[in-house]
């Protein structure tokens, strides 16, 4: 009898444990539209268990790859329903609910993407991610570099004056159609799974994207020139609701955004060395690979482009300029 009743009480004290651990993990979902190929991806990942360890396992995150759980504008829609917890997104979509945030993104604000890394640290950002903060509700734990656009063309280009007329794909996103436009050239915003084809069949001449895009997208087979306008240095933010940053304590917050940053500063490495093959890579494809005045394209979109009409504060743009 002393047996049996040992062994029922054991056996509730395993149930109870398991019970109790299970109520102690706090399961999330963190999700992007990016490949499982892509570090924005891959460094997700590896974030996720980083948490988890760091956290004594109180966190599981699951990471929702691809588009799996919507495209980036339902994902930034879930972040606000609670039906995600975590994403990466761009400015351009956080610009939506702060248009000020989105002044990261007018040309040649950044140098670099080591510029791009020091703002993440600076006060500026601080201040723009606030806004964004009190108009969303959503915290941004850390930005991600994406790649640094340039342009491809059927035809030279080595002045911004050679644009005049250009027919150029670009997305229908404001800071993105600065410089093209204020270049004079004739900007068409076609869907994106479009662009090959579009250039294949003529329908533009031109697009502009990150190297590695136009690697993945092959657009170089349809395209004679690489020109490295260099014009936007392109950003991911890493964001969390509102709902579950309000939850957490000081301590998880700190190490949610140290992770976050550690593993946007992994991808930003990434980034970086795959662009620097890719220029070699598309020379020995027999690629025109050029290298522009950047002075005189943006010296053009100052004269031509103000900041108020897209909403940004010019105090904005000199005090990311002057971050060293």
């Amino acid at each position: 009898m002393k047996s049996t009743l040992k062994m029922l009480l054991g056996a509730t004290a395993v149930v109870l444990a398991s019970a109790l651990a299970a109520q102690a993990e706090t399961v999330l979902k963190w999700a992007h539209v990016y490949e499982t190929s892509e570090p924005f991806h891959t460094d997700s990942v590896w974030a996720a268990e980083e948490i988890g360890k760091r956290t004594e396992g109180r966190y599981k995150i699951d990471v929702f790859p691809a588009s799996q759980l919507g495209k980036e504008a339902d994902l930034n829609q879930g972040l606000k329903l609670g039906t995600v917890d975590i994403i990466i997104s761009g400015s351009s979509f956080a610009a939506r609910e702060h248009k000020p945030i989105g002044v990261t993104y007018f040309p040649y604000i950044f140098r670099d993407p080591s510029h791009l890394i020091a703002y993440t640290k600076s006060d500026i950002f601080k201040k723009l991610a606030a806004g964004y903060e009190e108009a969303s509700g959503n915290h941004i734990t850390a930005v991600s570099y994406y790649g640094t656009r340039h342009t491809t063309s059927n035809k030279p280009i080595a002045a911004c004056a050679d644009m005049q007329g250009l027919k150029i794909r670009v997305p229908d996103v404001p800071a993105y159609l600065a410089m093209p436009r204020a270049c004079g050239a004739n900007t068409t915003p076609i869907a994106f799974a479009e662009v090959y084809l579009a250039l294949q069949n003529g329908t533009v001449e031109a697009q502009e994207n990150p190297l590695t895009t136009i690697e993945a997208k092959k657009f170089y087979e349809v395209q004679k020139h690489i020109v490295l306008t260099g014009h936007i240095v392109d950003h991911l933010n890493t964001l969390i609701s509102k709902t579950l940053w309000s939850s957490l304590s000081d301590a998880d917050k700190a190490i949610f955004t140290e992770v976050m940053q550690q593993a946007a500063e992994r991808t930003t490495k990434t980034i970086e060395e795959r662009e620097k093959a890719l220029v070699a890579s598309f020379k020995e494809k027999g690629l025109t690979v050029t290298d522009v005045d950047k002075a005189d394209f943006e010296k053009t979109v100052i004269e031509k482009v103000t900041f108020e009409e897209f909403g940004y504060d010019k105090q904005d743009w000199e005090a990311i300029r002057a971050i060293k």
